[in-house]
């Protein structure tokens, strides 16, 4: 009897050890869940890379040079490239080639099942006769639907296009070329000429945006100053953008617009004209942007999502946006949302980027205001590696202004932003500098693991909730809760 007390004692010894174990492993599980603010999210951008739908094509080829296509950079290679496009597509899709060389050509319009693709050398330059643009097509500027010059790159309504391999897309705007339309003489505008700002340009698109004019209504073709987006694919589906290269382009670089399943892969942005936006998805749905070089006299990636009425009135947010292993040099901003906002972003992910530069002004960037409006919430940062920015780290600002008046009756709403595992050598005039609005502060904003030298001011913050800090420190010294300074 002594003998089987002894046993089951110690059973019973060993069963109250056991469950003291577990319930401790649960607890520090939980307890570690409850610490980690990012927990179960990367999951989730893990999901929308794997769901997202990467077209695939058919194994044809159509070289362009068949179709009459002349590489000498000086034949207008229109004709040609679009029979190519044609055929492609007629026979049910494939890849339409253009070899090494040099290609002039007006805008290129792709279709449903395409695959253009520029081999090893090629180079297409695109034409600066402003007519070759025109007819007009329903496009946007800064947010605003309507009608007027082709993007240099368009596809309409299309599903399973794409742009790929290891060429140059040349828009050949420069000081003499689109440029002068911002109305800058920096970008070779002179006193006198016309430019977007002059009354029956922006302002006149403003007024139509603002008084609900229906798109279709709003023509601004030949006679008006609006620069082009070099790359847009409106209302498409499964689009794909892979290793090529951009250069001098007209303003915004790639802006998939309305668009779900937007893959960027590899591609290289060097252009530093006004607005040279890297890549700006406006009112998409499931984009994944990867292993890219931005180097952008503009935002490196700026994601939209219509402005004031417009935004409103198409009601679409841009979501479901994952951005990683990319590296940012110059821009106004490494990933930024807005200020083009009013239908509002949610759901980004950005991880495993490098961004460094001298004229990279910030890394994380909200702008937006009250005529904007827009809800930003679930914004994930993590891994980052930044070297220099000019001015902060983490940039979000409710009274963004860069035109007239920027206040109206659309309080944005800004919430749930994280930040991990960041190091900043040398962060510029402020460390984090928020501005929110005082009848609805900025909520929900975590930094885990974030480390900040040579700022010379820590902390600017005003009108946001209490910042939540976990291991973070600006110039050495570590920060607990903050509200403001």
């Amino acid at each position: 009897m002594n003998r089987n007390l002894k046993f089951y004692s110690l059973l019973l010894i060993l069963a109250v050890f056991s469950a003291c174990k577990n319930g401790n492993n649960k607890s520090n599980e939980e307890s570690s869940e409850k610490e980690s603010p990012t927990a179960g999210h990367w999951k989730k951008a893990d999901e929308i890379v794997k769901n997202i739908e990467v077209p695939e094509f058919p194994d044809k080829t159509f070289d362009v040079n068949d179709y009459g296509a002349t590489p000498d950079g000086e034949t207008d290679n229109s004709e040609a490239f679009a029979k190519a496009i044609k055929a492609c597509n007629e026979a049910g899709g494939g890849k339409v080639v253009v070899p090494e060389g040099k290609y002039l050509t007006g805008p290129i319009h792709l279709k449903s099942n395409v695959n253009f693709h520029l081999e090893d050398g090629a180079e297409i330059l695109f034409t600066k006769d402003k007519n070759a643009y025109l007819p007009v097509v329903h496009t946007s500027y800064e947010g605003m639907e309507f009608m007027s010059y082709s993007p240099l790159i368009y596809a309409y309504q299309q599903k399973n296009i794409a742009v790929t391999g290891k060429g140059v897309f040349n828009g050949q705007a420069g000081n003499d070329n689109w440029w002068p339309w911002s109305g800058a003489e920096r970008y070779g505008h002179k006193e006198g000429d016309v430019h977007q700002r002059n009354e029956h340009n922006l302002p006149r698109l403003s007024q139509m945006v603002e008084d609900g004019v229906p798109v279709e209504e709003r023509v601004f073709g030949e006679g008006h100053q609006f620069r082009v987006t070099f790359f847009e694919p409106f209302e498409c589906e499964n689009v794909l953008i892979k290793d090529v290269k951009f250069i001098n382009a007209p303003f915004w670089v790639m802006h998939p617009t309305k668009s779900n399943n937007v893959t960027v892969d590899g591609v290289t942005v060097e252009s530093h004209g006004p607005n040279n936006d890297g890549c700006n998805p406006e009112y998409s749905q499931n984009v994944h942007i990867k292993n890219c070089l931005f180097d952008t006299g503009d935002d490196c990636i700026a994601i939209k999502s219509g402005r004031d009425n417009d935004g409103r009135r198409v009601g679409i947010s841009s979501e479901n946006i994952v951005v990683e292993n990319c590296e940012m040099k110059d821009g106004h901003g490494g990933v930024v949302m807005g200020s083009e906002i009013s239908g509002g972003v949610r759901n980004v992910y950005i991880r495993n980027c490098k961004m460094n530069s001298p004229n990279l002004d910030r890394a994380i960037r909200i702008k937006t205001n009250t005529r904007r409006g827009g809800t930003i919430e679930n914004i994930f940062a993590k891994n980052l590696e930044v070297g220099q920015v000019k001015q902060a780290v983490l940039k979000i600002n409710t009274h963004y202004a860069i035109y007239d008046n920027q206040e109206g009756e659309h309080m944005p709403t800004i919430r749930n932003i994280h930040l991990e595992d960041i190091n900043v050598e040398n962060g510029g005039e402020y460390g984090l500098l928020i501005d929110g609005r005082e009848e609805r502060p900025i909520e929900d904003i975590y930094l885990t693991n974030v480390h900040i030298k040579n700022a010379e001011t820590p902390l600017s913050v005003k009108n946001a909730e209490p910042i939540n800090f976990k291991n973070v420190t600006i110039n050495g010294k570590k920060y607990d809760e903050i509200t403001e300074q």
